[in-house]
């Protein structure tokens, strides 16, 4: 009696069972590990944004902000731009201009995608020339009190939270922020 292994046959069987299996562990391998990964809590450090994600987004397009020419600000505007909400502590004095200066400084590196972000400022009233020098930069009061759970908490602090066109708040980012991480979120959004 023949065995089978040792027929040419049943040598080229095994060799194309063993090359299937290997086919099967280069594409199947990579998928089984990224899911382990993945139920872990792992994520890549470039994948990560550096604002708190607000889960679930709260729909902000109801909350009545007053600009400071009497207007009612409209959330939902047919540009369908991004705002990034620029929010003060009790009082916007040196460090909180400067920090909305930084703000409109890094909005200007957007380059053509800068006018999809709009970014009002709700707080503290700012003096007519200093809201001059941080033109396009917006005036608003929080009528209703809506952005008080992530309004800055010192004086002269400034703490920022981005809504989408559709008036989601989606993500924070508290006071002493870094604009450089708020730089590294926007092009992923505003685009």
């Amino acid at each position: 009696m023949v065995n089978e292994k040792d027929t040419p046959s049943g040598a080229v069987r095994r060799k194309n069972r063993v090359m299937l299996i290997g086919i099967f562990a280069v594409f199947i391998g990579p998928m089984l590990v990224a899911a382990m990964l993945s139920w872990s809590g792992w994520r890549p450090a470039g994948s990560k944004a550096y604002g708190t994600l607000i889960d679930p987004p709260r729909d902000v397009s109801r909350a009545a902000v007053t600009l400071a020419n009497g207007e009612k600000f409209v959330w939902r505007n047919p540009q369908w731009q991004w705002t990034l909400l620029a929010l003060s502590g009790s009082t916007c004095a040196e460090q909180c201009r400067a920090a909305l200066a930084d703000v409109l400084r890094m909005r200007a590196t957007l380059g053509r995608n800068a006018t999809r972000l709009r970014v009002l400022y709700v707080g503290a009233p700012l003096p007519a020339e200093a809201l001059a020098q941080l033109a396009p930069l917006q005036q608003g009061g929080d009528d209703a009190a809506t952005f008080t759970p992530w309004r800055a908490q010192g004086d002269d602090t400034l703490a920022l939270a981005l809504v989408d066109p559709g008036g989601l708040l989606m993500m924070s980012y508290p006071q002493g922020f870094d604009v450089g991480g708020v730089r590294r979120d926007l092009p992923k959004v505003v685009q």
